[in-house]
Parts: structure tokens; sequence; C-alpha cells
């Protein structure tokens, strides 16, 4: 199986060489619009394709407003700080996540508790959410309070795992209940909708990345969207470094971040953008296909969940056993073809050792079995 997977790959790419998890492609207008901005002399934060960017995007997923940030991380730092989250809050998230949800969490003082997964997305369950709620927390004076810490749960940071959302309209109903803030993590997730609504707008904000290997991207590069007028208007001045606008002083009211998102970046992701439904198109088309061969080899090939329509950023294939992912892991990348397992789960790394973290079967079972594979648009 493993040689016929890597043929497989190999005829999909139609290439002998190295063949990548997922790298970019640049086929529109990205090197004209570079050259423009280029030319403009405005290649740092000020410029119109930033502008032009946030507009676009906001038109995008359906926001009302977004905020261009340099990285997806920086975008969920602010968005935490824009939510509330202060030293010594606590934030609900999920271990199965990228190391960036957790470190947002720690960038504000703000503890993680790391709570399960559903199987099926891979995103936080609210089934664990909902029954770590009722065992453990109780309302008091409009503020959820850990019973066992003593300390307010500020906020939720659900992330849909791979761009498959999660069952976000179940988590904000009880976020909403719990008088928690809800902030999604939709870092991978551009171009997915649960019950036809984008990810990353069913919660007061959601943050966006553009690393390098994510749908679109312009090297880095992040994004903060909201329907709050107000709350896009002080991401965008503490993005800023809470600058006061003036033509020549230089006067800031409050210590804010540096994290304003370059015309020239900017000036990448408006071509991109553009590109993105066919993008979107080539995916598809590539998951169907991996799930075709897959199913014959009986290995499950993760799809797209209920009433979901996912990105299908990274294709994730789930092994039988631990020891079978490592034998793929190792039997791929030594032939070209690079995979990589799910990553480590956040309760396990030394930082976030000391976190309260329910019971996480799913998030276990997942970390020892899940695959990702070859997902670049194929040209």
């Amino acid at each position: 199986m493993l040689t016929q997977t890597v043929e497989f790959i190999r005829d999909l790419y139609k290439t002998d060489a190295f063949i990548p998890l997922h790298e970019p492609r640049f086929a529109g207008n990205e090197k004209s619009y570079l050259n423009e901005c280029i030319d403009s002399t405005f290649v740092s934060s000020v410029g119109k394709f930033v502008d032009r960017f946030e507009a676009d995007f906001a038109r995008a997923v359906g926001a009302k407003y977004a905020v261009a940030t340099v990285n997806g991380t920086a975008a969920l730092h602010v968005s935490l700080v824009l939510a509330g989250v202060e030293r010594e809050d606590e934030v609900i998230t999920q271990p199965l996540t990228f190391i960036a949800t957790a470190n947002a969490i720690s960038y504000c003082g703000a503890k993680p508790i790391f709570l399960d997964v559903d199987p099926d997305t891979m995103g936080l369950s609210p089934d664990a959410l909902r029954a770590f709620l009722e065992e453990e927390c109780a309302l008091s004076d409009g503020r959820c309070l850990n019973r066992t810490t003593g300390k307010t749960i500020k906020a939720c940071v659900p992330m849909h795992t791979f761009g498959h959302p999660c069952r976000i309209d179940e988590i904000k109903a009880i976020c909403d209940a719990w008088h928690i803030v809800l902030v999604e993590d939709a870092a991978e997730s551009l171009g997915s909708y649960y019950k036809k609504q984008h990810t990353g707008t069913f919660g007061k904000l959601g943050a966006f990345s553009f690393n390098g290997n994510k749908i679109i991207t312009s090297g880095g590069g992040g994004v903060i969207v909201t329907d709050d007028e107000t709350l896009a208007k002080r991401a965008k001045h503490i993005t800023t470094t809470a600058k006061i606008p003036h033509k020549w002083e230089y006067v800031h009211d409050e210590i804010g971040f540096n994290y304003r998102l370059p015309n020239l970046n900017a000036a990448l992701l408006c071509a991109q953008l553009e590109q993105l439904d066919g993008f979107l198109e080539n995916k598809r088309e590539l998951a169907s296909t991996y799930k075709q061969f897959f199913t014959g080899h009986n290995i499950r090939f993760a799809e797209e969940p209920v009433d979901a329509r996912s990105n299908y950023w990274l294709n994730a294939i789930i092994l039988n056993s631990l020891e079978e992912r490592d034998a793929f892991l190792e039997y791929t990348n030594a032939n070209g073809v690079m995979t990589r397992p799910i990553w480590a789960l956040m309760n396990r790394l030394e930082m976030f050792a000391s976190c309260q973290c329910g019971p996480i079967k799913n998030a276990l079972y997942l970390e020892e079995r899940v695959v990702n594979i070859p997902s670049s648009v194929r040209l």
C-alpha cells in the first residue's frame, strides 16, 4: 500500500521530484500588483492595497469589517485583547491545534483550558464544552467562574482544523448562555462554510492566517474579522502602535502593537484572493480523488463534516495505529513525498502541562493516527 500511495501521489502531481505538503501558487496578478506597489513607493503599512484587501476580504467572507495584520497569530492575539481577555483570565480551547492558538492566549497573560474535539471535525466538541461548564463552572454577576481555580473564563477559541468547520453554531449558543466571548481561530478555514455561513463570522471576532502554506498567502499575513464597528476601529488602532492620526506628530494613547501588514504583502493577497474560487474548486477535486483512492485501501479519509463545506486546505487520512502512522510517515518522506503527523497535543508541551485539561479521548486517538498528505493546488 505504501508504494502504491507514493506512486498515486506522484501521478496526481505529475512529477518525479520532491512533492511538498502545500506550496503556494502565484498564477494571477501578483507580479503586476507588486510592481505597482513598488512604483508607488508605499511599501510599508500604508497604501491602497492594504485598504483594498481589507474591503475585499470582508466581502469575501461576509463580515462587515476586516483588519489586516502581520500574521495570523497577531490577529488572534489582538482578537483576544479585544474580547477583554486579561492576565489571570482563562480561555477554553482544544488541545489538538497549532501552537499559535495556545500562544496567543498566553500573550494575554491568560491560561488555556483544553477540552476534547469531535472525531469527525477534529475541532472543539460542543458536547465536551457543555459538560465541562455544567460540571466545573458557575455563573456569578454575569461572569463564568471556574470552581476549581476561582478564575474567570473570559473567552472560548475553537479552531477549524485543516479547514473542516466544527459545530460552531452549537459552541456559540453555549458560549452565549455562559457569558463567554467566542473568538474563532479560522486560520486554516478560508473558503469553508458551516450551514452556509463562512467560518470566522459566528463569533464576536475571527482570525485568519496567510502563512506561506495557507490556501492564499503573502508569505505571512493575517486578518481580524468582526461585525462590530467599535471593535474594528480599535483593532486598527492598537495594531498600528496606537498612534493618534496626525500629519506629523507622533502621539500614542496606549500600549499598542506593531502588527501592521505591509502594503507589499497586501498587494500579493489582493491577487491571491482573486484566485480563491479556482483554488477551492481545484482542492475539492483533489480531495475527491484522494477519498476514492484511500477508500479502496480501507483507510479513512477526513471528509467535510455534516452541514459543512470545507476548503480541504490540508487533506488528512486517519490510520489504524501509531505504528502504522509512523511507518507511513517514514516511507513517504524517504521517497520524496512530504507528509506530516498532526500536532503534538498542547497539554503535552512543557509550557502548558500545568493547564487544566478535561477528558480528551478523541484528541488522543487522532494524535496517534492522523497524517497530512500533499494538498497543493495542482497546476
